[in-house]
């Protein structure tokens, strides 16, 4: 055994084997801290999905501890050495918990994300100087995540020193040396194998989107899934790729990437786009009375208020999952699929958008956020729309107000916004909020001002609804409000309680509404259709009067036309379209299923079945759309 370093051998098994035991522990962990949001019907069908995510374990498992493998196997006879097995013990456990956590990390922000970990975290982290705060913070407000992370450690640490390594020195170094090198190249078959998920030369490596095999809700993909895996595998991709599904003509008859909206409007009116942080729709009275929510509470007593005298949708979604997806979609109408557009390598193009449009008209163009300049990546992707201001903490230049994580808070930078825009017109401006992120604070002042919800969130909405309100109440004594359209939606949805906002479609629900004391823009009632924040931009340039073709993925939601539409937004994993009577999940080269428009969980899928025309056709359009997305995206044809 001298010789064979068989001790060694099952030394590795063991402490590998321990690596995979903790990993089902943390999948465990956040299946009972997610369930609400990842239905798994039944302690069997849990299983199921758990050992089919040991394949994304074992990649994971392998991406980190390869080294720690080859460590452990290569022949330079001191490898049984007490000092050597120490130096392993701190390689194997400084890679495997630092990476290990990243698992524990995504329990808590799964309900935020709604997606696993991705390496899309590295370009929101490196726009803030505050991720020391927002990490302790963390800890603070789920000390448990904190302490079971420990206890599995200590755990984990007891267990392995359970199987020591004796030293023993080589009798026949021919022998040991050979066996050694016979011993590498197995393990390095077996570990280029593990990480591929598969030992077939011609079989593509496991991504994300594999996890959809084995599942029969999209949601359930994140549990197969795990955080390593997720955020290694999307580290320097890119999954900007020109496809070629349909002809040119079917795109432009299909798809219809230019719209034209032809309206004389004297004079122009302004416009205030609101985009709230984490406003998602569930929160809201005004946007859930055809819900028949039991015992429903809404947080947003002004904004239902405001909803009485504007026209809003009821059913609209978010096209993406992060704040800077939701300014991208928002006011240049491009959404985010897996890949986030604002991330990737062609977002620093020319964009046509709702502030070029302005821009082009004579528009006075503004963009507010209190955060620190240059957060979230507002500022960078706001010069590259073409905004002629941009006015954050600095411009606000009193700390006072600051909350001492994000942003200055929202009441007093919403009366700024109020106060200092609209001294050109016309103007189009932008404020995105700041107050309802995480951590979920309020001021000191109103500490005991708003009713407690089961959300932390609740309590911050509120705030922030407050703080809507007393803009409207400075602004509607400006000059400028009258002759103003005015915008609120949200940047992307947050934490979740009504049962029917934990339904997979649902995830991404968002309040849109118009308003404009003018009536003469008929901005009034309430809306059932299928809306979506890349519908904003084209249904403003409507407004506006901008009677120039603008290239639009979404649709003007006041047009005399009746436009066909198609919601679009991603898990991550894979895109979700809505088209006519049908949603439809695309992995980005084919429709993985076909669920009813009705079936907001993605319960029963369809494409089992015999496919009718309507659902032909959908499938068409969902690859046409893709094909056209991508053609605009890297051939630089976004204007």
């Amino acid at each position: 055994m001298k010789n064979w370093r068989g001790q060694e051998i099952l030394a590795l098994i063991y402490r590998l084997f321990l690596v995979f035991f903790f990993y089902q522990i943390a999948r465990l962990l956040f299946w009972q801290f997610n369930q609400e949001l990842i239905k798994v019907d039944g302690i069997s069908e849990y299983f199921k999905l758990s050992y089919y995510g040991t394949a994304f374990d074992t990649t994971a498992i392998l991406y980190v501890n390869a080294v720690f493998i080859l460590l452990s196997f290569i022949p330079i006879v001191i490898n049984t050495k007490k000092s050597y097995q120490k130096f392993l013990f701190y390689w194997y456990f400084i890679t495997n918990g630092i990476t290990y956590a990243f698992n524990f990390g995504d329990i808590i922000y799964y309900r935020f994300s709604q997606a696993r970990l991705t390496s899309a975290a590295l370009d929101v982290g490196k726009h803030e100087n505050n991720l020391g705060k927002v990490f302790w913070n963390s800890v603070l407000q789920h000390p448990f995540v904190f302490i079971w992370f420990a206890v599995i450690l200590i755990l984990w640490i007891f267990l392995y020193k359970k199987v020591k390594v004796k030293e023993e020195k080589p009798q026949n170094l021919i022998i040991y040396f050979v066996t050694s090198v016979i011993n590498l190249c197995l393990i390095a078959v077996l570990t280029v194998g593990g990480i591929r998920g598969d030992f077939k030369h011609s079989t593509r490596p496991i991504n994300l989107v594999d996890a959809n095999k084995h599942v029969d809700n999209p949601q359930q993909a994140n549990l197969v899934l795990n955080s390593v895996f997720s955020f290694f595998r999307t580290m320097n991709t890119n999954n900007f790729k020109l496809v070629h599904f349909v002809d040119e003509k079917f795109i432009e008859k299909e798809i219809k990437p230019y719209k034209l909206y032809q309206r004389n409007v004297e004079p122009k009116p302004n416009v205030v786009i609101f985009i709230m942080e984490s406003f998602a729709r569930e929160y809201s009275g005004a946007f859930n009375r055809q819900n028949n929510i039991k015992d429903f509470v809404s947080y947003t007593p002004f904004l239902d208020s405001l909803a009485d005298q504007s026209l809003i949708f009821n059913n609209a979604f978010a096209n993406g999952r992060q704040s800077i997806h939701g300014m991208s979609s928002v006011l240049a109408g491009i959404p985010s699929l897996t890949d986030a557009f604002t991330s990737s390598p062609y977002s620093n193009q020319k964009i046509q958008s709702i502030v070029s449009v302005c821009n082009d008209m004579g528009y006075d163009t503004s963009f507010y956020h209190g955060a620190p300049n240059g957060s979230m990546g507002f500022q960078g992707f706001g010069n590259i729309l073409g905004f002629k201001h941009y006015y954050g903490k600095t411009e606000y230049n009193n700390d006072e107000d600051f909350d001492g994580m994000w942003a200055i808070w929202d009441e007093p930078f919403f009366q700024y916004f109020a106060k200092n825009t609209g001294k050109k017109q016309p103007f189009m401006a932008t404020l995105f909020s700041a107050s309802s992120h995480d951590p979920f604070k309020v001021p000191e002042k109103y500490q005991n001002t708003f009713k407690p919800g089961p959300l932390q969130i609740h309590v911050p909405i509120q705030y922030t609804d407050y703080a809507l309100k007393k803009f409207f109440q400075t602004a509607s004594k400006k000059p400028w409000y009258r002759n103003t359209i005015f915008v609120i939606t949200a940047d992307h949805t947050n934490q979740v309680y009504y049962p029917e906002y934990q339904k997979t479609i649902n995830r991404s629900a968002i309040p849109i509404l118009f308003f404009s004391p003018d009536p003469k823009y008929n901005l009034k009632g309430v809306d059932n259709r299928f809306a979506q924040q890349i519908d904003i931009y084209p249904t403003l340039a409507d407004l506006i009067g901008y009677n120039k073709k603008i290239r639009s993925w979404g649709r003007s939601l006041v047009s005399d036309r009746d436009e066909d539409y198609m919601i679009v937004n991603s898990d991550a994993i894979n895109e979700h379209m809505i088209i006519g009577n049908y949603t439809y999940v695309f992995d980005g080269k084919d429709v993985t299923g076909i669920y009813d428009k009705a079936d907001l969980e993605l319960s029963k899928n369809l494409l089992n079945q015999k496919i009718n025309a309507e659902q032909k056709l959908g499938i068409e359009k969902t690859k046409a759309w893709y094909q056209d997305y991508m053609d605009r995206v890297i051939n630089r044809k976004l204007y």
